[in-house]
């Protein structure tokens, strides 16, 4: 994690923990964080819109995964559903990770720009933060390199925020990875480190659960849009 930005953790979640995932997408109710095409192909807001899923991701071995990088002060602030299944194929280009989620706007030096998105505030902020976060991505299917594996140039969470110039430069001098990956598996990844992912090239699902973690501490006026404090602090009194 420290040199290369991610890793994957191989048969990280089991079929006890994979089986009250897929449960707790079954809670998910039609919002406007809902994207469907074919069915549903992708969720945001996903802790807030399935109880068991914020349960999931505040409790249990995925905080403590999350821990192992951040330190004790990790908790959950916002979980996604990406499914790509024949209906709903996408490519995604190489990008970085730059925005959060937050309750309400506020006018705070270096945050910025701002936008909305399915209800949502959104806004990029300072740098810092994003090295303060970690996402997991846990693969409810195979994600093979013909079924829209994610790719990744390594080491790039080390650059800063990219211009795109500076992307196209990083795409030519630094071979990619592919993070092929097995049902079970768990994908770490910084948000500034350099990511694509291609359309799948065979009928099937796959579904992966993306949870993003912080252990920083925002400006007081700002707060996170889906944050879950962990079980474990809020049963000791703790300000997460």
């Amino acid at each position: 994690m420290e040199s290369q930005g991610f890793a994957v953790c191989r048969a990280f979640a089991d079929q006890n923990l994979l089986g009250l995932l897929e449960a707790g997408l079954t809670e998910v109710e039609t919002d406007a964080g809902v994207r469907s095409r074919g069915g549903v192909y992708a969720i945001r807001n996903l802790l807030d819109a399935a109880p068991a899923m914020r349960t999931l991701a505040s409790t249990g071995p995925l905080l403590e995964l999350a821990r192992t990088v951040l330190g004790q002060g990790a908790r959950p602030v916002r979980g996604l559903l990406f499914d790509k299944h024949p209906d709903a194929n996408w490519l995604v280009p190489w990008h970085q990770d730059l925005t959060i989620c937050l309750k309400e706007r506020r006018h705070v030096e270096g945050f910025g720009p701002w936008s909305v998105k399915a209800g949502v505030v959104h806004v990029q902020p300072p740098a810092e933060i994003l090295e303060q976060m970690v996402a997991l991505r846990i693969h409810l299917d195979d994600a093979g390199d013909a079924n829209g594996a994610l790719r990744v140039l390594p080491g790039t969470h080390k650059l800063d925020r990219l211009t795109t110039q500076q992307v196209v430069e990083c795409q030519q001098r630094i071979a990619e990875v592919s993070c092929a990956a097995s049902r079970g598996d768990v994908l770490l990844m910084r948000p500034l480190l350099l990511h694509a992912s291609s359309a799948s090239e065979k009928p099937g699902r796959r579904r992966v659960v993306h949870i993003e973690y912080a252990s920083c501490t925002l400006p007081a006026c700002l707060h996170w849009h889906e944050e879950a404090v962990p079980q474990s602090d809020s049963e000791n009194g703790a300000d997460a």
